[in-house]
């Protein structure tokens, strides 16, 4: 089932989320319906946030990403293949000198902007069955992540921009909460005034 994306200025998106347990209720129908709402968006990650649930999972699938040919012919293979569901996801450490690169949102519909973030890191995360697993990750597939795991420490891309930038965008932003925005996937707008 496609659920709708939660727009930018709804609290949710500034929470840090808590982690789950393997007994939180409907957690496979969540999973799968999280995977549908993402790909019915063409979006490359999604996280619970994102669909008004404050825990702290998210998944990603880089594959269209794979296309790019100014990437490294390996990093296109990994990319390809870069699909995972990331529970109680721990980012271990991060290495490299912070590099650029145009983000942009689900819940921010139609602005991207550059963001800087480090190239490498290490994770620690539990998959579906709540296995533990260490990666990592480097380029887009670290880029991805990163975006996704500030969903769940309750920090939006927008939060990373400059001052100035952040002016700039400010109307776009105000937009988007009072859902003045097309947009070709359902979302719920938290500024939305309820028809009578």
């Amino acid at each position: 089932m496609i659920l709708p994306v939660v727009a930018y200025g709804d609290p949710v998106l500034k929470q840090v989320a808590k982690e789950i347990t393997p007994d939180y209720p409907n957690l496979e129908a969540l999973i799968e319906n999280m995977y549908e709402t993402m790909y019915g968006a063409s979006g490359v990650g999604l996280a619970a946030p994102q669909i008004g649930k404050s825990v702290r999972m998210f998944m990603v699938d880089a594959s269209p990403f794979a296309d790019d040919e100014n990437l490294p012919e390996a990093e296109q293979e990994f990319l390809k293949s870069f699909k995972h569901t990331f529970i109680n996801p721990v980012i271990l450490e991060e290495s490299g000198d912070e590099w650029a690169f145009n983000e942009g949102c689900l819940s921010i519909p139609d602005v991207r902007e550059d963001v800087f973030r480090k190239p490498n890191i290490k994770v620690q995360f539990q998959d579906e069955a709540f296995k533990t697993h260490i990666m990592e990750l480097s380029g887009l597939a670290a880029r991805v992540f990163q975006h996704e795991y500030d969903h769940i420490e309750g920090v939006l891309f927008t939060d990373k921009l400059s001052g100035l930038k952040k002016r700039l965008i400010k109307g776009k932003l105000g937009n988007i909460s009072k859902g003045k925005i097309n947009v070709d996937y359902r979302m719920k707008f938290p500024l939305l005034k309820k028809k009578r």
